[in-house]
């Protein structure tokens, strides 16, 4: 239910986020606007990783890496560390906004990726239980 709830709300953060961040590459403006939603959109990502670890502790006994998500798992990984590095280059002077606003944007092409993992196998998921609901049901009309 939470996962249901937060991943399209991280979604719609993640839109409006990547708008501002290629505004502000775009024209220069906004930089505080941008900078303001990607940490919002990190949050969001922090959130949903924790309640999802949650998630896969009750369901296959591990917070991470159970074999029915290890691939989503690992590309996860790789979004948390990038969205970890522009905080880190947010709040170290080691990055230009310019370059702050890049990283950002590899960060969100990693999460397009990951969130296309989640879809494609939640809606396999579906497809086989509608499958194998209709394989299992009562042949309908049949005389006896």
């Amino acid at each position: 239910m939470v996962q249901g709830v937060l991943a399209p709300v991280q979604f719609v953060i993640f839109l409006v986020s990547l708008a501002l961040v290629v505004r502000f590459l775009a024209t220069g403006d906004g930089y505080g606007a941008a900078t303001v939603s990607i940490v919002l959109k990190t949050l969001a990502l922090y959130t949903i990783m924790v309640t999802g670890a949650v998630w896969e502790h009750d369901v296959f006994g591990k917070y991470l890496f159970a074999p029915a998500f290890f691939w989503e798992d690992a590309v996860s990984m790789v979004v948390i560390a990038l969205h970890t590095l522009y905080l880190a280059s947010l709040f170290g002077t080691w990055l230009t906004p310019a370059g702050q606003m890049v990283l950002a944007l590899a960060a969100y092409a990693a999460y397009v990726v990951n969130a296309a993992q989640f879809v494609l196998k939640l809606r396999a998921a579906r497809l086989g239980a509608a499958r194998e609901a209709s394989e299992n049901a009562p042949a309908m009309g049949s005389a006896t």
